[in-house]
């Protein structure tokens, strides 16, 4: 880990907004997740946006924007960010998706398929189709038009770029953690 999670009694207003806008949102949409450590500082992506708040704000309000206009089922959604995860190895998120993969209905092989890089066979077509997609953008292929297509049949024009943005999106965060070094939090324990 290259920065440490801020704790909130360091933060000046401005980020302290920003710190407690994040811990509400992921404590309302993320909980069975863990974001914080024991100070209270944000995990995973977090640590860096509030470290770097004028890139990392911006970021995080694109997210914010994804999820707020959200049209893909979650599990769907899942699929997409656990390859993405996995291609780039991004610990942090792969931790994250997999417990919110597993929370949305996707079966423990098919989480572990997906973390491992892989195409799990038993994903329903939207599922299917958005590891597709995913899988085109993260190894730097254009999304061939026979996938686009299909994406457009299966999610609509909207769900699609919908699932672009997305990927994109957590493209970037993967490249974020990476680029930090930012762990996953020790859940050994269930070992």
């Amino acid at each position: 880990m290259r920065i440490k999670p801020l704790s909130p009694d360091t933060l000046g207003a401005e980020l302290r907004f920003v710190h407690d806008e994040i811990t509400n949102l992921v404590g309302h949409s993320q909980k069975e997740v863990n974001m914080t450590d024991t100070n209270g500082g944000l995990l995973g992506p977090f640590a860096p946006m509030l470290h770097f708040p004028q890139f990392g704000i911006p970021a995080l309000s694109f997210l914010r924007t994804l999820d707020m206009n959200a049209s893909l089922a979650k599990d769907v959604r899942e699929v997409a960010i656990l390859t993405v995860a996995a291609a780039y190895g991004a610990k942090f998120e792969l931790y994250a998706h997999e417990i919110m993969a597993a929370t949305f209905g996707l079966s423990p092989s098919a989480i572990a398929t997906l973390a491992a890089g892989g195409r799990p066979n038993e994903l329903d077509e939207q599922q299917a189709i958005a590891h597709d997609v995913a899988h085109a953008l993260v190894t730097g292929r254009i999304v061939p038009d026979s996938t686009y297509k299909q994406a457009v049949t299966m999610v609509g024009k909207e769900g699609a770029g919908e699932l672009i943005f997305l990927i994109a999106a957590y493209c970037l965060i993967a490249l974020v953690l990476n680029g930090f070094d930012m762990p996953a939090p020790d859940n050994n324990q269930d070992l």
